[in-house]
Parts: structure tokens; C-alpha cells; sequence
């Protein structure tokens, strides 16, 4: 008979804590609740999610970029997580779609929104002059009275020329956090908060919302107001280049997918396969969705399929986590993870460095690169079959 205890582990489990939660306690925290319970399946996977963040990229002043796709802001997440996340210093850029800043609006400008239900008529709804975005509910004059502060705010002679998107949310932040002083309100906009903090945030389709409506149709009253859509590649490659070249982490957190997703991820791409700058991709990967991989879309793409881009470092992927869940169900529980976990940290301010990080990335492109074929010194793999191939 064997001396092992039948509660001794193997080694070949040695690697792999033994699965045997205590029972829910009342009070206890969300961290501990992730930590303690989220143990398989997705859970497992937001908990893994939520040690990458706080144990890998946000120590050492490593730079954290955060997509945005999906009704986010109107569902309350940017007042409820997203800020609090800036104000920590736990998010340094932000990649997001129009709809999402646009919605921000709203709370910023104190107008109501309201929890509904999907299962409304919108016959009626539409009669009544309400607005249904699933479960969340408002008036269609939100809708007027943002555009016209956009409107108003847009004809500022400060607008009246080319600027990037990051520029763009920085001035109007500006106005929503003046108008939100006025107010009395604290804590209510994710774009005056970036404006507080020096974060800079753009947009990837700026056409695509109704920011991007109002100011097209500023543009046939004679609008000087343009985005720059070269600065923006140009910029948030520069970011990423402005993290690995002064020796810290580049991670990115994906809250769905869509253009945001691809607008974050191709900074390494434009780094290293058309500036030629040498580089290996992001260090860490952290995305929450409910896309499938096998549809081919970007949305579901995997971490292992963006290491095949020069998105993501290779040796970087066993720390890649993909949580297949909501995110209005994941990030509630991730913020409130690592604001239990980590301290915060000093803003870095990247929007006032703007100029000096695209000079940056300027400088070393026009050392190194070329019009020509890149020479990239990625290692070509060889075929593994014949198969195709005239002898």
C-alpha cells in the first residue's frame, strides 16, 4: 500500500492547484469573490483576466491602451468603471467607436437615461419620442440637445482646421468639463475625465456616429473641421513605439472588438511592416467578447492569430487571455478587481506629449525606412508539403 497521502499531489498536477473552493461567505469582496470562486470555464478566464492586469501589465508604468466597442457609456459603464479606471491611472489611451463618446455626452451634460426593458413596443416607443437602446431608455430630445451642444461647440475658431481625433475629444472635453463644473457634476463624462488626465482617445471611424453626423453637417455651413485620420495611425503607433523604445510593456485591453480592436492592434503592424522599425508586438493581450473565431471576423480573432500579424509578441502568448463574456458583465468585476489590488499610479499624461511622441516615431521611420519592399527580419517558415509546388 502506498505511504502517499490520497490528498498529496502528483507531479503531474504539480503546476495545477487543487479545485476545491470554500462556500460564499457573506461581505466578501468581488476580488476575493473572482479570486476565491472564478475557477473554470469563463470564469476562470476573467480570472485569469483580471491577475494579467493587475500582476503583469500594470506594474512597472507599463502602458495600457483599452478599446471600447459596443452601447458601453449609455449602459452607465463609463461612470461607473471606465472613469474610475482613468482617475487611477490604470488605462493610458483609449481606442473607442463615436457611439460611445456621443453617448457619453449625455452624462456629461446631465440628461436623463433611464433602465427599461428589451421587450417594449417600439411602435410606441417610436410614437412617444423614446429612444430604445436594448434595455436603456430616453428621451429623443437627449438626442437634439447633443447635437446641438456638438454644433455649438464645433463652430469655436479652435476647430476651424485639420486635427487628429485624439486633439478632437481633447478640446471637446474641454467644454463638457466646463459645462459639467457649471453643473455641479463630478465624475460624469469619460471624455472631460480624459481631458483632466491627459489621456488621449480616438476614434477609429470618426465618420461613424453622430459626432461624426454634426460635424458633417457643420462642414456645409463652412466648417473648416477635418480629422486627420493619417495623424491617428501615425499617433497611436507612435504610443505603443514611445512604450517598448523606453523600456516599458505595451498591453492592450479589448472590451468587444470591431474597428477599435483592429485600430489598437495594428500599431504594431505600421511599426514594423511599413515603417521597418524593428519590433515584436504587444506584450500583453487581454480581451473580453462574445465572438466566435471561426466566422473569420476581426472581432473573434485570437491572440494567436494576431501573432502571425506582429500584433502580439510570440513569446508573449501563454500570458494572452481571451474571456468570452459580456462587458458589461466583465469589466464591473475587472475594475473593481485591480482598484483592490493595485495602488494607483501617476498619470502619464500622453496627450501633452503628443508632438514629441510622433517626432519620436517620425524620426526613427525616416532613419530606417523605406519606399521600397521592407527588408523585415522576420524568420520566413519553410512549407511543410510539396504539395502545389513544380519540382
Amino acid at each position: 500500500m502506498s505511504r502517499k497521502s490520497a490528498h498529496s499531489p502528483s507531479r503531474k498536477f504539480a503546476a495545477y492547484p487543487r479545485l476545491n473552493p470554500l462556500g460564499i461567505g457573506k461581505s466578501v469582496s468581488a476580488a476575493d469573490l473572482i479570486d476565491s470562486t472564478f475557477l473554470a470555464y469563463n470564469g476562470g478566464r476573467l480570472r485569469e483576466a483580471a491577475r494579467l492586469l493587475a500582476e503583469k501589465m500594470l506594474p512597472k508604468s507599463g502602458f495600457i491602451g483599452m478599446s471600447l466597442t459596443g452601447a458601453l457609456t449609455p449602459a452607465g459603464l463609463g461612470k461607473s468603471c471606465m472613469i474610475p479606471l482613468m482617475k487611477a491611472g490604470f488605462v493610458d489611451w483609449i481606442v473607442s467607436t463615436g457611439a460611445n463618446l456621443y453617448h457619453d455626452l449625455h452624462f456629461g451634460l446631465d440628461m436623463a437615461l433611464h433602465q427599461g426593458s428589451p421587450f417594449l413596443d417600439d411602435v410606441t416607443l417610436h410614437r412617444d419620442g423614446v429612444i430604445r437602446i436594448y434595455d436603456v431608455l430616453f428621451d429623443y430630445n437627449v438626442l437634439l440637445d447633443t447635437d446641438a451642444f456638438v454644433r455649438e461647440v464645433i463652430q469655436g475658431p479652435e476647430f476651424q482646421r485639420a486635427m487628429g481625433t485624439d486633439e478632437f475629444h481633447y478640446l471637446l472635453g474641454k467644454y463638457v468639463h466646463a459645462r459639467g463644473a457649471k453643473l455641479g457634476l463630478k465624475d460624469s463624462s469619460v471624455l472631460a475625465t480624459a481631458y483632466e488626465c491627459g489621456i488621449p482617445i480616438f476614434t477609429s471611424s470618426p465618420g461613424d456616429s453622430s459626432i461624426g453626423m454634426n460635424v458633417a453637417a457643420m462642414s456645409m455651413r463652412g466648417s473648416g473641421l477635418m480629422f486627420d485620420v493619417n495623424r491617428d495611425v501615425n499617433q497611436t503607433a507612435g504610443i505603443v513605439y514611445e512604450a517598448k523604445s523606453t523600456g516599458h510593456t505595451s498591453s492592450v485591453v479589448i472590451l468587444g472588438g470591431g474597428s477599435p480592436k483592429n485600430f489598437m492592434l495594428q500599431t504594431e503592424p505600421q511599426i514594423q511592416e511599413v515603417m521597418g522599425i524593428q519590433e515584436k508586438g504587444h506584450d500583453y493581450f487581454l480581451q473580453c467578447t462574445d465572438a466566435r473565431p471561426d466566422t473569420g471576423g476581426l472581432s473573434g480573432a485570437t491572440p494567436a492569430e494576431a501573432v502571425s500579424w506582429g500584433k502580439v509578441d510570440p513569446d508573449k502568448l501563454p500570458d494572452s487571455v481571451v474571456c468570452y463574456t459580456d462587458s458589461t458583465l466583465a469589466l464591473p468585476l475587472l475594475t473593481a478587481y485591480v482598484l483592490d489590488r493595485v495602488k494607483p499610479r501617476k498619470h502619464k499624461r500622453l496627450y501633452n506629449r503628443r508632438d514629441t511622441i510622433l517626432g519620436k516615431v517620425r524620426d526613427r521611420y525616416l532613419s530606417v525606412g523605406t519606399v521600397s519592399k521592407i527588408k523585415t527580419s522576420r524568420k520566413v517558415a519553410k512549407r511543410s508539403s510539396s504539395i502545389g509546388l513544380k519540382s
